[in-house]
């Protein structure tokens, strides 16, 4: 695609993404919603704050990132062919930048210790991981037999944006109180492995290809939906 071309796909999408930050720009009311869908229903207002700031933590990046993903070459074209997973590459590197500028704690936070060492598997199960995984690997697979390159690119550059996400959401120092921290950190993890899958869904012209795009986005469903009970860590103080 030439230059001016994916200028103009940068700038359509730029605004895509001040629209979108308009719209979901966080403040105390979506903060307490968040807690509420990942087992906090009542939030304190310390607690509510946490959450507002690791929101617009990741939606603060989303207009940049939307403006500059499809002056990547090749990914231009993949913008104007598929809507859906070029939204979920972007949501995913804004996470994983929240998360590295996460990594270095607020000297004003109130941060507290949680005794048990804490892994991957007290975030995501591990179906949700093999899903993800297997997703990713069907499309990478897919992808190269047919000798789509570019997008084989973006879906491993994808799945690795991801799982560069789980693991930073794991090592992160603590915020908030521990009830808190474990919901936001398996809101990180299970929304980024759901979104990897959900980018490998591209809706074809046959029946094999649609049913792959059903399976797929459901898979992402179900790996980002909050699950009815946090793990039971989350208790301990």
């Amino acid at each position: 695609m030439h230059l001016d071309s994916a200028v103009g796909v940068a700038i359509a999408c730029g605004l895509l993404g001040l629209a979108i930050l308009f719209v979901l720009w966080p403040g105390q009311r979506q903060g307490a919603r968040l807690l509420a869908k990942w087992g906090l229903p009542d939030a304190t207002p310390d607690q509510v704050s946490v959450a507002v700031l690791y929101l617009r933590r990741r939606r603060l990046w989303y207009p940049w990132l939307f403006v500059g993903l499809p002056l990547v070459p090749g990914a231009a074209n993949f913008a104007n062919a598929n809507n859906l997973s070029t939204i979920m590459p972007v949501l995913l590197l804004g996470g994983l930048i929240a998360e590295v500028l996460s990594q270095r704690p607020s000297p004003s936070s109130r941060r507290e210790a949680v005794l048990a060492p804490r892994g991957i598997l007290d975030f995501a199960p591990l179906w949700a991981i093999i899903v993800s995984a297997l997703a990713a690997l069907a499309a990478a697979v897919h992808l190269a037999v047919i000798g789509e390159w570019p997008l084989f690119g973006i879906t491993v550059a994808t799945t690795g944006v991801a799982w560069g996400v789980v693991l930073l959401a794991v090592r992160r120092p603590a915020a908030g109180d521990p009830d808190v921290d474990l919901a936001l950190r398996c809101r990180s993890a299970r929304v980024a492995l759901g979104l990897a899958a959900g980018a490998t869904a591209w809706p074809g012209g046959n029946l094999p290809s649609f049913l792959a795009f059903v399976v797929t986005l459901a898979a992402f469903i179900a790996i980002a939906t909050p699950p009815r009970k946090l793990p039971a860590t989350a208790a301990a103080k």
